[in-house]
């Protein structure tokens, strides 16, 4: 993550602009709105899906008033789709790898039943003076504990879980895959987001831009998905919504 908010934002309803002034859609391949047939079709998607939560709402705007990057955070769309894969699985215990905003959390902890709980796991400390009070200021409070550290160095202590969500250091994919797997129980869920990365995992040499494939993020997330796609412990798909999201479970 490199957003660096110097700002804490609050989590009541002063934080927010009205709902009118809604800034786009979300678009199907990105976090942003695009232009054009897309741009119409991700509209009438999101007027055909549940609406998005008004806290949730409001965090999202926040997130883009007040820090960098905001398209890292996950939309109206993924946020209504976490939930509903949550509510699928009926899992008990959730682990979030890069917790950002906390939209995502929020959104899959809104999905939780009673008695069950989401770990979050976010590595820049930076992040936490505008995260912190999202999290501890919303209706699911109580099933959400926020760890500030590397995943990798906490997963450990954490026990097992049934349900993970990765969208952390897209370089170090495959270090969170092989750290968590051990900790999901049999027929637990793993999701990794930014997955098709822009479609920059099939960039060739000839590619009409700088990197063509050649950055750590591109060939992070290249070793991820062809080390999941050999992995016969687990079954796997992926959706091309938004930026790539990889469905993985685990036999």
């Amino acid at each position: 993550m490199n957003t660096k908010p110097k700002t804490v934002i609050p989590p009541t309803s002063h934080t927010a602009p009205s709902l009118s002034g809604r800034a786009g859609g979300e678009s199907l391949a990105g976090g942003e709105s695009s232009s054009g047939e897309e741009s119409s079709l991700s509209s009438y998607i999101l007027a055909h899906i549940d609406p998005e939560p008004e806290y949730l709402h409001r965090l999202w705007r926040a997130t883009h008033l007040h820090l960098n990057y905001p398209r890292m955070a996950s939309g109206h769309l993924q946020g209504r789709l976490l939930a509903m894969l949550v509510h699928m699985a009926r899992p008990r215990r959730i682990i979030e790898l890069g917790t950002f905003t906390g939209y995502s959390a929020l959104c899959m902890a809104s999905a939780l039943e009673p008695g069950t709980e989401l770990h979050t796991i976010e590595v820049n400390d930076e992040q936490e003076d505008f995260t912190r009070p999202w999290l501890e200021g919303s209706p699911w409070a109580d099933k959400i504990h926020f760890h500030i550290g590397d995943a990798l160095t906490l997963l450990p202590s954490l026990g097992t879980f049934d349900f993970a969500f990765i969208d952390a250091d897209k370089r170090h994919y495959t270090d969170y895959y092989d750290a968590l797997l051990p900790h999901m129980s049999p027929g637990a869920f793993i999701l990794a987001d930014n997955t098709l990365w822009d479609g920059h995992v099939i960039d060739t040499p000839d590619a009409p831009h700088q990197t063509a494939g050649k950055d750590a993020q591109t060939q992070g997330i290249r070793h991820f998905n062809d080390l999941v796609a050999a992995d016969p412990r687990v079954e796997r798909v992926i959706l091309p919504l938004r930026d790539g999201l990889t469905i993985i479970r685990k036999k």
